[in-house]
Order: C-alpha cells, then sequence, then structure tokens
C-alpha cells in the first residue's frame, strides 16, 4: 500500500506542479509535455524526425518561459521550429556516441570493454529531464536509449554475468526492487513519461540469475519485490467474473485466469506522439482505443509486430489488449514459481503451496487454450472469441523455455519452427513482412537465447545449436564490417536489421549480452560462417 501510494503522490506531485489546469484523465495517466508545452510539442513531435530526442532532452528555462518565446518567434519571417527546438531544449547525449572499437578486436574484448561506455553511475539528475534516479550503477542499451530498459536488463545480465560483472548484475536487480518499492513496479524505463507502463516481467528471472552465484537466500531477499511484482500484473483478477478483464488481468468464459499487456492511459505515447497520431488517424476506431492498444504493444516489448494486428498487416488494426499472449503468460508462470521456492526458502509454507497451485492452475490454462494442435505451435489467444491467432511467431518457445510443455508438445514446436521461422542467421520473428521491426526480416538477440534454451532443454540440441552458430555468425559478420553490435538484425542474410519507428542504434545492451553468452556455450562458432551452421535433418 505505502508503495502505490508513493507512486500515486509522484504522478499528483506532476500533475499540480507540471499541469495546473489538465482535465481529468484516466487513472495515473500524465501527459506532462503535452500540456505542459501544447502547441509547441504537438506540432514538434509531428515535424521533426525523432520524437524521443525531445522528450529526453533538458529544457533550458522553464515552460511558461520556451511557450512564450515560441508563441513570439513563431510568427517571425523564416521561423526554424528544429533551430528553436535545439535553442530551447539541451539535448540527452547519446548512450555510447564517442565510442570507438579498436580494429580486428575480438569480439569479446569488444563487449568487455563495452559495459563500462554503457554503465551509468548513481547520482543527482536534472530535475527540469524526464530521466528518473536510480540508486545503483546500471546498463543501458545504447544509441538513443540512454536509460535503463525492463526486459533488456535480464539479457543484457547474462553477458555481464559471463564478463565477470556479477557486481554490476546485481545492482541491476537492486535497481528494479528499488523501482518497485517506489512506484509498485517496474516502469517500462526510468523515463517519467514510462511510468504508466512495465515490460515482460522477467524480475523473478533476473532474481534467479544472481541466486546461481549468491545462493537461495537472493530468492528470500527479494521476495517483498518479487510479490509487488506479482499483485502489479494480478491486480482485479480474483474479482473478475467469466469473460471480464481489468487492468492486466483477463478471466475467460471457463473461469481460467490469464494475463495481457495494457495501459491506463488512452493517450498517445509522448515519445512515439507524432506517430501515434498519425496511426490513429488511420484507424476507423476511436482514437483512445487505438492509443491504448498502441501503449499496450509498448509494453509488450513487441512494438510493433503483426502479431497484434487484426488484419494482420497494418498496425492502425493494433488488438493488443484482446490478446493473450504466451510470452507474458509463461513469465508470470514463472513468477509464480519463484514465489513458490521464495516463500518456502522463507518458511512460509501455506504461501509457497497457495503460489503453487497459481502457477499449476496457470500452466493448465497454457496448456489448454495457446496450444494450437492444428498448427502445433504455442499461439496468441483472443480471449474474448475464445481462440487463438493463427500466428507463427517466436513467442511460441517461451513454454519450452520456462518448461511448461509437453514433450509432444516441444517436439511439434521444434519442428514447426524449423519449417517457419528458421534463417540462414538465425530465427525470425514472425513469418509475415510489414516494415515492422517485431516481424521478418528481423531477428533479435532476446528471441535467439529463448529459442536456443528452450529447445535445449528438450533435447533439440541440434537445432539449438544451428539457431545459435547462425545468429553468432550473422552477428559477427556485420561487427567485422562495421565495428558494431547492433539492436536487431536482418536473419535472411547478414545484414542489420531495419523497420519500425527510428533508425537502428548501436551498442547494444541485450545484444552484447546475449553473444556473449552464447559464445561461451558455443565457442567454436566464433570462427565460422552461417554457411557452416547447416541444418539439421528434418
Amino acid at each position: 500500500m505505502e508503495r502505490a501510494m508513493r507512486k500515486t503522490a509522484w504522478l499528483v506531485l506532476l500533475s499540480c506542479l507540471l499541469l495546473p489546469s489538465a482535465p481529468s484523465m484516466a487513472q495515473d495517466c500524465v501527459p506532462a509535455y503535452s500540456r505542459l508545452y501544447g502547441e509547441l510539442f504537438e506540432t514538434a513531435q509531428k515535424d521533426l524526425p525523432e520524437g524521443k530526442s525531445l522528450v529526453d532532452a533538458v529544457p533550458r528555462q522553464p515552460p511558461a518561459g520556451i511557450v512564450a518565446e515560441y508563441e513570439h518567434q513563431r510568427r517571425q519571417p523564416g521561423f526554424d521550429l528544429a533551430k528553436f527546438v535545439a535553442s530551447q531544449f539541451a539535448p540527452a547525449p547519446a548512450a555510447n556516441s564517442d565510442y570507438r572499437t579498436e580494429p580486428g578486436q575480438d569480439v569479446r574484448k569488444h563487449i568487455d570493454a563495452l559495459w563500462s561506455v554503457l554503465e551509468r553511475k548513481p547520482g543527482p539528475v536534472d530535475p527540469r529531464g524526464s530521466l528518473l534516479p536510480l540508486p545503483h550503477p546500471y546498463v543501458v542499451p545504447g544509441g538513443r536509449f540512454n536509460e535503463i530498459y525492463y526486459w533488456d536488463s535480464y539479457f543484457t545480465m547474462l553477458g555481464l554475468e559471463e564478463s565477470g560483472r556479477h557486481d554490476l548484475a546485481v545492482d541491476m536487480v537492486k535497481n528494479f526492487a528499488w523501482l518497485i518499492d517506489h512506484y509498485g513496479h517496474i516502469p517500462n524505463g526510468n523515463r517519467v513519461y514510462y511510468l504508466n507502463r512495465s515490460q515482460p516481467p522477467f524480475f523473478a528471472a533476473m532474481v534467479n540469475l544472481i541466486a546461481e552465484r549468491d545462493g537461495p537466500s537472493t530468492l528470500k531477499t527479494y521476495l517483498p519485490q518479487l510479490q509487488q511484482e506479482y499483485d502489479f500484473w494480478m491486480e482485479g483478477a480474483d474479482t473478475l467474473k467469466p469473460g471480464e478483464a481489468h487492468r492486466r488481468a483477463v478471466r475467460l468464459a471457463d473461469g481460467t485466469l490469464l494475463n495481457r499487456y495494457w495501459d491506463d492511459c488512452p493517450l498517445p505515447r509522448e515519445e512515439s506522439y507524432g506517430n501515434d497520431v498519425r496511426t490513429a488517424a488511420e484507424s476507423k476506431r476511436p482514437a483512445a482505443e487505438v492509443y491504448r492498444n498502441l501503449r499496450a504493444g509498448a509494453e509488450s516489448g513487441w512494438d510493433f509486430s503483426s502479431r497484434w494486428f487484426a488484419d494482420g498487416k497494418t498496425l492502425a488494426t493494433i488488438r493488443t489488449i484482446e490478446i493473450g499472449p504466451p510470452d507474458l503468460n509463461s513469465l508470470l508462470y514463472h513468477l509464480e514459481t519463484t514465489l513458490a521456492e521464495a516463500y518456502g526458502v522463507a518458511g512460509q509454507k501455506d504461501e509457497a503451496t497457495r503460489m503453487r497451485e497459481r502457477a499449476d492452475a496457470r500452466k493448465k490454462a497454457i496448456l489448454q487454450h495457446l496450444w494450437n494442435a492444428k498448427d502445433g505451435v504455442f499461439e496468441d489467444y483472443l480471449w474474448k472469441e475464445g481462440r487463438t491467432t493463427g500466428h507463427v511467431t517466436a513467442a511460441t518457445l517461451y513454454p519450452l523455455f520456462f518448461g511448461i510443455a509437453g514433450r509432444d508438445q516441444a517436439d511439434r514446436t521444434a519442428k514447426r519452427v524449423q519449417e517457419t521461422l528458421l534463417q540462414p542467421n538465425g530465427l525470425a520473428t514472425t513469418t509475415v513482412r510489414t516494415g515492422q521491426q517485431w516481424d521478418l526480416p528481423n531477428g533479435w538477440a532476446p528471441l535467439q537465447w529463448i529459442a536456443i534454451r528452450g529447445l535445449d532443454a528438450y533435447g533439440h540440441r541440434d537445432l539449438a545449436a544451428t539457431i545459435a552458430r547462425r545468429w553468432i555468425a550473422g552477428n559477427l559478420a556485420v561487427y567485422r564490417q562495421s565495428g558494431k553490435l547492433v539492436e536487431k538484425y536482418n536473419v535472411t542474410r547478414s545484414a542489420e536489421g531495419g523497420g519500425g519507428e527510428y533508425p537502428l542504434q548501436d551498442g547494444f545492451g541485450w545484444t552484447n549480452g546475449v553473444l556473449r553468452k552464447l559464445l561461451a556455450l558455443y565457442p567454436d562458432a566464433a570462427t565460422g560462417t552461417a554457411a557452416d551452421a547447416a541444418a539439421p535433418a528434418r
């Protein structure tokens, strides 16, 4: 309760200080920038190429002064909006803007050196900006992403551990625990404009990762935050009737509980304001409905993908809140099993039993509702319609990664994945080309890790190794050409990825982490090429 009150107090304070004339909004919905800067913000976000750079920048004077100056200058002949914004806002530095790798440097050494480049130390932040301070050091992804990100960090931590930076991995967990204590959940990132949503709940996986070295007492240490994380995702679940949903909890017609992605705020994302306004204008639905689904899609981490689109191809048809995803529900199953173990370590047997029962019920729901026996994969579930979407995506491998799938399901999933998603340089995200970044031809480091470890756990070691070797080869081909490790890759050929709302970013936290770990598991792959990684016989 105290944690929730802290979050509410923070948001109310923002409303009072930044939004004195703001009308009533959805709960915890604070559109600070559009209210502070009005027409200037909306025009800049629509006309300038990079919306995030504005909300990350620090104003050089109070908002009222900037608005007054804008009203004066915009009526002058030759007014240049871009120059005006640059004169009034100090840009945030790129996360790794001045780093250059040594020519021919081994990629492991490159990654190990990058951790200090991407590390941010705790300390005061400019209160005029959007960055939220954290009490411990942390790693940012790189490029335009100069703040911590929730689900990215688990995959970054894999590499930190492999690089001997357990201390920094522990600091990351401490920061997320601090965020839970202060805001009641882990936000998308440590920016004011991210407070309304979270990201895929990997906190339990992070705690388990550092517990591999620090022992099971780690689970007890973070038990309060694990429980608060669970309460956030399950809010309102206990009072739902069949066919109802509240925030992130959904009760199906048969009484089964699943979860979905959500955001309380039915307004454009401030970091992508112009994009969201344009998307809503292209839709025939109420704008608020589109905005909420876009925000929920951002919470999923897959922003954006055909898996969320009603027509399978158009962003304006996005329907994220109508879907119970296999990745999210597998993560919450793991959170429930982790809570059961943590309560066991703490000697609270009744609570441990309760969480095991919750986990068993969710596992049953995943196997019953999210498994498409005809397609032989786990799929997104349209909870209002009572059916799966029929789309094969890399999210199908989460139930394998977390040990939910049965043997036959794992075998059929492996076969289907090999037939539909395996590409020359790793695993594709979906089978559809839409121009969105979480679709073909792009592959992403976190999904490679989930696939490789999930398949390996069920005995599909050849396919797991093939994906790993091809992904490593594709990463190294780009690295040898450019000296960079990037956010996403084109897995149909050895190239950087593309598509989506912003240019390709380099750095890059989760790519570094997964590659560093995979090179430890498959050390000989560092000298091979994608062509060397022949697919196993079907």
